[in-house]
């Protein structure tokens, strides 16, 4: 039924174009004089971020005219100023990764078209070698740990300036993938998406204004989950973390009463075992992880520390978090290891995504018997507008108007969805994705490669780790470091493999590489971890 009587002044009066940037203006007008930020000694209010990021929209809607914007900067001040700043200007922001090779930076510059790349001082060594890739370089602008530099000149000399979308379904950002065939994918998220998405964040992991989040979690990565919204949207408190030192992080829980933070399995493993490593004495600090499974000794170690693990299951496409492993109260009363087990689950839709289906090759449903396996599928408000530039990839990705994630999973009768293995062959190690064809790619240039495959093995401080299975030319030798150094020479170095291999690789019939025997070969009798 229609409503009746509507008019275009009513239709303002009732609909305002969601945009997760608004959750600054209502923390900066409820809540402008609470510590938003803290960064190393400096610190600022909602209100001063409210007001520095306006200025670094001003700054913005000069230069790059509409299009985007790209900062390369560990958890900074100046990467969460841009979550607001850049789409206050008109222009998406793409968010790279601090770890990527040059080539990989430029590449990314360029299939993006960004116009501004704002760097942190840090990698101004590798923006030189970007910059020198590039035919056209975009505008650069290069930002301090402090409040100096071409940032901050940037930021004082312009007004401020609040763009809003007139259409929630714009592109917000641009987030890339790790490449698994061939060149890296453009995720493109939505100002709807985001906002529904920090929403469901806000609320799953119960942030408030008496908050206090440590970004362990890159906050390139997914625009950090949604994190920089999900906060801001709670009038939290963001606390800064340039990099993960188990010491400064337990330092900095101590020192400004850290209530949540987020991170892969290796940051859970860092700070249970860290020398400063004391229990938390009050409310539990809240965890949520995602990347691998965690253990039962991790998370026994990390309960007498007080801290609470929540699992969370998503990719790149979904804006992080698709599906949460809620927690029943039922299950409190189990020994560690069935909890354990419960806990290594991906879980349920979180609360705005549309129900999770486990599809079987004819496209129905599997049995939610827990042993039938599926592929996992996906829609609804959390799920990526499409690949930039990629229509057909889109396409592909979503054939009946749900999202194919490439994992295959098992759904129980208690609705609780599982991984059982990957059909995309990506590395999760320390929650950073690898692609398995982009390192082969690499090693297969090297002179005496053969051929080469690549697959995950266990590790019990990342989790995952790249194993090299090379076979080398007839009357040819190359050494593990000789691989490993090539790997590293020509993309990011967390790529490289951590174990190399070498002789034959066994083969079907029709000689495709059967990696399943090279898992079992590495791991022996060991079970796998897969999430």
């Amino acid at each position: 039924m229609k409503a009746s009587g509507q008019s275009a002044q009513l239709t303002s009066m009732s609909y305002e174009p969601l945009t997760p940037t608004a959750y600054l203006d209502r923390a900066a007008s409820c809540h402008g004089d609470r510590v938003a930020v803290v960064d190393g000694l400096n610190e600022w209010t909602y209100e001063q971020l409210h007001q520095r990021s306006a200025q670094l929209a001003g700054a913005l809607a000069q230069l790059s005219s509409g299009r985007p914007v790209a900062v390369l900067a560990p958890n900074s001040h100046v990467l969460l100023e841009s979550h607001f700043g850049v789409p206050w200007s008109g222009s998406p922001l793409v968010a790279l990764n601090t770890r990527l090779s040059a080539s990989e930076i430029a590449y990314m510059l360029g299939h993006s078209e960004a116009a501004v790349l704002i760097y942190d001082s840090t990698h101004a060594e590798v923006v030189e070698q970007v910059r020198a890739q590039m035919s056209i370089s975009p505008i650069l602008v290069q930002a301090d740990d402090g409040q100096h530099g071409d940032y901050e000149q940037m930021l004082s000399a312009a007004s401020p300036v609040r763009r809003t979308p007139t259409d929630e379904l714009s592109l917000l950002s641009v987030n890339y993938t790790s490449g698994t065939t061939g060149k890296p994918k453009g995720v493109m998220y939505s100002h709807r998406g985001a906002y529904l998405q920090a929403l469901a964040m806000v609320g799953h992991t119960g942030l408030s204004p008496s908050a206090v989040y440590l970004w362990t979690l890159p906050m390139f990565h997914c625009n950090g989950w949604c994190f920089p919204w999900a906060v801001t949207a709670a009038a939290a408190t963001h606390v800064c973390l340039r990099k993960v030192d188990p010491s400064e992080v337990w330092q900095l829980i101590r020192r400004h009463g850290v209530t949540h933070l987020n991170g892969a399995p290796t940051v859970l493993s860092m700070l249970a075992y860290a020398a400063e490593a004391d229990a938390i004495e009050g409310t539990p600090v809240r965890v949520a992880t995602g990347g691998a499974p965690p253990s039962p000794a991790i998370l026994r170690r990390m309960a007498e520390l007080g801290f609470d693990v929540t699992h969370l299951y998503g990719l790149t496409e979904t804006y992080g978090p698709a599906a949460i492993c809620d927690w029943r109260p039922e299950w409190d009363a189990l020994d560690l290891e069935s909890r354990a087990k419960i806990k290594a689950r991906q879980g349920v839709a979180n609360m705005i995504s549309c129900e999770i289906r486990v599809l079987a090759d004819d496209g129905t449903d599997v049995l939610s018997d827990g042993l039938s396996t599926g592929e996992i599928a996906l829609r609804g408000n959390n799920v990526m507008l499409g690949y930039l530039h990629d229509l057909k990839g889109t396409e592909a990705a979503a054939p009946d108007g749900w999202f194919r994630t490439g994992d295959l999973g098992v759904r129980h009768p208690d609705g609780y969805i599982e991984l059982r293995d990957r059909s995309k062959d990506v590395i999760i190690s320390g929650g950073e994705n690898i692609a398995s064809v982009e390192v082969e790619q690499v090693i297969m240039e090297h002179s005496a490669v053969l051929e080469v495959a690549v697959i995950a093995v266990p590790d019990p401080q990342w989790g995952e780790v790249a194993a090299a299975y090379v076979a080398l030319k007839p009357g040819r030798e190359a050494t593990a470091e000789d691989i490993i150094d090539h790997v590293r020479a020509n993309i990011a170095r967390f790529k490289a493999p951590k174990h190399v291999i070498f002789g034959d690789l066994p083969k079907t019939s029709t000689g495709k590489t059967q990696k399943y025997l090279l898992r079992e070969r590495a791991w022996h009798d060991r079970q796998k971890h897969i999430q």
